[in-house]
């Protein structure tokens, strides 16, 4: 029997997913970094990014967009608190291109300091998404 660690998506609505696996890769605010079982403790915010879930075949069999957030690890179990967490296949190109033209116009027109750095995270945000829409198209061929 392989081993997995305890795998935890929680939004402010929801316990989204609640799984074992193998192996989660995450966009960690310094890159992305791998989680196995029995890995060390950590505590790291993410970045607007894509979860790699794979099976134990290490094939990846879920991708899942993140806003941001942050992530606890200890040795068992591996859980992200997510502002936002949608499932990549449920993203169409329409709505992630709209995001990113509402953003870029958004900073556009971004007159105060606040603002401005509220429209730069939306942006970073939707280049994100738009980015996790593209790789899903390539590895369908």
């Amino acid at each position: 029997m392989e081993e997995t660690i305890r795998f935890e998506i929680v939004t402010p609505a929801k316990l989204m997913l609640s799984e074992e696996v193998p192996l989660v890769v995450l966009p960690g605010e310094q890159g992305h970094f791998g989680v196995l079982p029995r890995h060390a403790p950590l505590l790291s915010s993410l970045r607007p990014g894509t979860i790699e879930i794979y099976d134990g075949k290490m094939k990846i069999t879920q991708q899942i967009f993140v806003e941001t957030g942050f992530v606890e690890v200890t040795p068992e179990r591996c859980t992200v608190l997510a502002e936002e967490a949608i499932p990549v296949q449920e993203i169409t190109r329409d709505f992630a291109e709209e995001r990113l033209k509402r953003a870029s116009d958004a900073l556009m027109v971004a007159d105060t300091f606040g603002v401005r750095v509220g429209a730069e995270r939306e942006l970073r945000a939707a280049e994100a998404m738009c980015e996790a829409v593209d790789m899903m198209e390539k590895s369908r061929g």
